[in-house]
């Protein structure tokens, strides 16, 4: 399974630098040299947006990896091998960098979860109704949000703690959710 551990926002400098948008809950491990990232888009790895066979521009590689890299303002600049000057560094603008996550371990503690795991999931009532399938997590300032695609079509926010959320059971592919009073209303 490949996940989304970052995105590159834009140039910086002109040594073909890049700020990293960084989307992962361990970029320690993630983010270091010698580190090999797939790039694609939302579509998944291998999807560069970029295609210079036809207009001479620099073609984005299936994968980067990384030479160096430093903290700025809450997030990485990046500098990936090959990717030597501004223009190549700006067509890698969007680029969405993915991970392998084959072979990850689950976390120690029972109640922490990959986000991998609970993608897929099926979100029910402790009555058995089905709310929706987790689609993906949000990490907000306060808590995490599971996002819920319901049987409309719509999506749900739901608060990722334990009074909303008590019950993860990964094998049995789905979470309990005990929603309060008018959380799927809006």
């Amino acid at each position: 399974m490949h996940l989304v551990v970052g995105r590159i926002i834009r140039p910086h400098g002109i040594r073909g630098e890049v700020i990293v948008d960084v989307r992962t809950d361990d970029p320690r491990d993630r983010f270091q040299p010698g580190v090999r990232l797939l790039a694609g888009t939302a579509r998944g790895p291998g999807f560069a947006p970029v295609d210079g066979a036809s207009d001479g521009r620099w073609v984005v590689p299936d994968e980067l990896e990384i030479e160096s890299l430093r903290e700025h303002q809450g997030r990485l600049i990046v500098v990936f091998a090959g990717v030597i000057d501004r223009n190549q560094a700006d067509d890698l603008r969007g680029v969405l960098l993915w991970f392998d996550a084959t072979g990850v371990p689950a976390p120690a503690d029972p109640d922490e979860f990959h986000d991998h795991q609970l993608i897929g999931l099926r979100a029910v009532t402790p009555s058995g109704d089905e709310l929706g399938t987790v689609t993906r997590i949000e990490h907000a300032p306060a808590s995490d949000l599971l996002v819920l695609r319901r049987s409309d079509g719509q999506q749900a926010l739901v608060p990722f703690v334990k009074a909303i959320v008590p019950e993860v059971d990964v094998p049995g592919g789905r979470v309990l959710v005990t929603p309060p009073d008018g959380l799927f209303d809006l």
